[in-house]
């Protein structure tokens, strides 16, 4: 069976000449952020890659076919669409074969950017292990998906709304790289700290991506985790983000939200308590990664070439 992918003329153009490309996931303009907010950040993120040297491939699935960058039509369209799905490696697969349109989680995401030969993918927080996941068992795919897809992610760490000692503990068991970028602890999304240390600490782009190029010279399955913190301008601290997370995660209990609209709800919902504060770190954040994720695409391009 022949993938249904199409990759964007100025996406193709550049792996076939070996520059340097960032994927980027779709599932923050449809599941993310509110209108017009994810448009606007859409472009904003397409064009700090671009500033960064790179080229940009946000990936989506329209109508039933993969679209490895997408044009500004085709971006205002997934940002204004309703009813779009949010994929995984679990559906992925179903949602072509029926022709539907889906956004592209952080998992989606590595999967595509793997198929189309792109090692390195910014987003703003991966998935991880909930609270509560020891009588639930809800563990994003996310980190099952570091561990044996080949993509680097530049991330802000994990969402600060998950167990972050628990996500941690998985990442390290299923054999992830976890570097933290100008600093020694492990960030927590909209903060610049979770209180943990990171496992690993490496501040050189280049190094990075020679990480990338030596386990696979080593046969190791699996991707890395780049935990970028967010500007110190932006930043909330974690003591002004707990209670607004202790109120969102009661206020989806209290709602009876499961599954993969869990995330969603909490963003929504700090977003709106934090007047918006959340949300202006929330692009910030995506912003950087995408900025540092350039970086090292421009860098693993150099390594690869020689």
């Amino acid at each position: 069976m022949t993938l249904p992918m199409t990759l964007s003329a100025d996406v193709a153009a550049a792996l076939d000449a070996g520059r340097p490309v960032v994927a980027l996931e779709s599932t923050i303009i449809t599941h993310g952020m509110p209108a017009p907010e994810n448009l606007e950040t859409a472009r904003a993120v397409e064009a700090e890659v671009r500033a960064g040297g790179a080229v940009p491939a946000t990936i989506a699935i329209l109508e039933g076919r993969i679209h490895v960058g997408l044009d500004e039509a085709e971006l205002a369209r997934l940002a204004g669409a309703s009813a779009v799905r949010k994929l995984s490696r679990a559906d992925l697969a179903v949602a072509l074969v029926e022709g539907a349109t889906g956004s592209t989680t952080v998992a989606a995401t590595m999967i595509v950017a793997a198929r189309a030969g792109i090692g390195v993918f910014a987003t703003g927080g991966i998935g991880g292990v909930h609270r509560g996941a020891e009588t639930s068992f809800d563990v994003s795919a996310d980190l099952y998906e570091l561990a044996q897809t080949p993509v680097t992610v530049v991330a802000s760490g994990a969402k600060a709304i998950l167990d972050l000692p628990k996500t941690l503990e998985l990442l390290e068991t299923l054999g992830v790289p976890v570097f933290a970028v100008g600093q020694d602890d492990f960030p927590a999304f909209w903060s610049r700290s979770s209180g943990l240390p990171a496992p690993l600490r490496q501040d050189d782009p280049a190094r990075i991506a020679e990480a990338q190029l030596m386990r696979r010279a080593l046969g190791l399955p699996g991707g890395q985790l780049v935990a970028n913190p967010i500007p110190e301008a932006a930043e909330i601290p974690a003591s002004e983000m707990g209670p607004q997370i202790e109120a969102a995660l009661a206020a989806a209990d209290a709602a009876g939200i499961k599954a993969k609209e869990v995330t969603p709800f909490l963003l929504a919902h700090i977003a709106e308590q934090s007047q918006g504060r959340a949300l202006a770190a929330n692009i910030a954040l995506v912003r950087n990664n995408a900025r540092f994720a350039a970086r090292i695409a421009a860098a693993l391009a150099a390594a690869s070439a020689k």
